[in-house]
């Protein structure tokens, strides 16, 4: 039987494009419990798709896969640390066992802490670096054989456009996140020989619970206000579309380049 969540899901998606090349595809998901990473979750589950969705939070993992329970393909969720290298290689291969090869790659977590300049340290640079960008490319690395061996794949990381607009406040995550996009260039170029597609999908100021809870104030719904040319909320289901897209073979010949959604604003 169907859960509210779930008919409601179901409902919501009904409005917007079906992607056959999805159905029944592997797609591992990072960060995915909460915030845009939960919406990528359920977005590529409601396309048919098998998910896997990784994440350090095991009360909204659990929750998240339990709401998402009677789809077509169950969600498995895994309590990764990504700064595990070891543990996320043994995660990636549990996946490839449980549903498969793993076709598309959506490198999603990061952690946008803020911190000041005078308060960084070599362990918490470290420690950022881990979190925002280093998990990415192992990440790829983990899933690039089964890729190559199906001559296809998508690996999507996430970017922000927080360093192009000179934001302040978190140094280490900007420089983090500026670096996604020449990891995306250096791996499309190694990975295009295999017909594997690696793009940056780069959001704006993305409306999570997160968000609204920590960082948005009067003074920063001013600035999106101004920034955006359209005068509406970034919310998460903006980005996973755009993903599901990405992962499609509709975008067979997109590589290399940074998908900006963002309103408008960079």
């Amino acid at each position: 039987m169907s859960s509210p969540a779930s008919a409601n899901a179901r409902e919501a998606h009904s409005a917007y494009a079906r992607y056959p090349s999805l159905v029944d595809r592997t797609v591992l998901i990072t960060g995915g419990a909460t915030g845009i990473g939960a919406s990528f979750v359920e977005h590529f589950v409601a396309q048919g798709a098998r998910v896997a969705f990784f994440d350090i939070d095991e009360t909204a993992g659990d929750a998240r896969a339990d709401e998402l329970g009677d789809s077509r393909h169950e969600p498995l969720f895994l309590r990764v640390d990504l700064t595990d290298i070891d543990a996320l290689r043994k995660a990636i291969a549990d996946v490839r066992a449980a549903l498969g090869p793993i076709a598309v790659l959506v490198n999603n977590a990061a952690n946008d802490v803020r911190h000041r300049i005078e308060d960084v340290t070599p362990e918490s640079f470290d420690a950022g670096i881990a979190v925002n960008i280093r998990h990415q490319f192992f990440a790829a690395q983990a899933v690039a054989e089964d890729m190559k061996a199906a001559k296809s794949g998508s690996i999507i990381n996430l970017g922000s456009i927080s360093w192009m607009l000179k934001n302040g406040g978190f140094p280490v995550y900007t420089l983090s996140k500026s670096a996604v996009q020449g990891l995306t260039r250096g791996l499309a170029r190694d990975l295009g020989p295999f017909n594997i597609r690696v793009n940056s999908l780069v959001p704006g100021w993305v409306m999570t619970d997160k968000q609204k809870r920590l960082w948005l104030d009067d003074a920063g719904r001013l600035a999106i206000k101004q920034g955006q040319c359209i005068d509406a909320e970034l919310l998460p289901e903006d980005l996973a579309r755009m993903a599901l897209f990405l992962a499609a073979d509709d975008s067979r010949m997109i590589t290399a380049q940074d998908i900006i959604v963002d309103g408008g604003w960079a």
